[in-house]
């Protein structure tokens, strides 16, 4: 199978949000995606994001979202927000082609780390991590505030 790694464009973004709406079903937190395609868009106009596409024919099968962090000890970092293909195209290499692009441009830009997360029970997600030489910290709790607790704070 054929498909190419390339920037998102602005007209990509509504395929972007199927992705992200297509995990969130598969997470079993369907309920939880409130972002729209115009906050998207807006987003992405002011570079708060960068995002990867993996294309089959003129269909958007996969995609990489992420952003810079700034690491107290390594500097400036790469933030995977999502990595995600569309199930009817998972296992045949284009997740591993959207990683492989966004650790490119981490060695390109000289950075010291690539991260994200994954949830305990995708075991599928974890086993491909660690066969690409991830580290997967198990000791490292992720902390948030969502929208109540800082409205609460």
């Amino acid at each position: 199978m054929e498909f190419n790694i390339r920037d998102v464009k602005r007209d990509d973004l509504p395929s972007v949000l199927q992705l992200i709406q297509e995990l969130a079903d598969f997470e079993k937190a369907a309920n939880e995606v409130k972002i729209t395609v115009s906050e998207l868009i807006k987003d992405f106009e002011n570079n708060l994001f960068n995002c990867l596409v993996a294309e089959f024919d003129t269909e958007i099968i996969g995609i990489a979202l992420f952003y810079n962090r700034y690491s107290t000890w390594k500097g400036k970092t790469i933030h995977l927000e999502d990595l995600i293909v569309t199930q009817k195209y998972r296992s045949r290499g284009v997740g591993k082609a959207l990683l492989n692009a966004v650790v490119a441009i981490a060695k390109k830009e000289k950075l010291r780390r690539v991260e994200w997360n994954v949830l305990d029970w995708n075991t599928s997600a974890i086993t491909f991590y660690k066969n690409v030489g991830a580290n997967v910290l198990e000791d490292w709790l992720v902390v948030q505030l969502d929208e109540n607790g800082i409205e609460n704070y």
